[in-house]
């Protein structure tokens, strides 16, 4: 199955770039992914846990950096891993190209998975898109705040002494029952 989805961020490309190809910083921000450690050539080993309906699963498995390429901000995942109680398994080509939009970035995701095992059977139903989409979305509004929170640690508060930096801009995730507010936005 595919998926084709992309979120904007308010940030500049290349600080957007940077934050993508490092998988042990972003992984926090996918509900339910942990990296459990990696061997330094773009080999990481972790775990992935999702609910999908009236089921669970919680994987353990890879995820290899097949290609990045600085010049055109696209990078190319592999992920595998198996249901660590034995029902099934997921496997997914993942490819990440970040461009310029507005006043930030967009990331546009490919997604080419398989799933077997208990979770497959929501695939046809729409459920596993409906996931994709509200963790996709929670990415994207955990990427906008580590960047805005580490902009702002860079660059310090601006004016007084005494006044608080702002608030950084939240991203909002597009579907029918989401808010349409914040600055960067997933869709699907």
């Amino acid at each position: 199955m595919k998926l084709e989805q992309s979120f904007d961020v308010d940030a500049p490309v290349d600080t957007v770039w940077r934050a993508l190809i490092d998988i042990e910083r972003v992984a926090p921000c996918l509900p339910g992914a942990q990296i459990l450690g990696n061997d330094g050539e773009g080999n990481y080993e972790g775990t992935f846990a999702v609910k999908i309906g009236p089921a669970s699963a919680s994987y353990r498995g890879k995820l290899r950096m097949e290609e990045v390429d600085e010049s055109a901000h696209r990078a190319v995942m592999q992920a595998n891993g198996t249901d660590k109680r034995g029902q099934g398994g997921a496997k997914a080509t993942i490819v990440s190209v970040v461009t310029e939009h507005e006043s930030g970035a967009r990331v546009v995701v490919d997604t080419d998975y398989a799933i077997t095992g208990r979770l497959a059977r929501f695939g046809r139903g729409g459920m596993i898109e409906d996931v994709s989409k509200r963790l996709l979305g929670d990415f994207a509004t955990c990427l906008q705040d580590t960047l805005g929170a580490d902009q702002g640690a860079t660059t310090g508060p601006a004016g007084d002494a005494g006044q608080e930096p702002a608030a950084p801009p939240r991203a909002r995730e597009v579907a029918a029952t989401a808010p349409q507010t914040g600055s960067a936005q997933a869709t699907g």
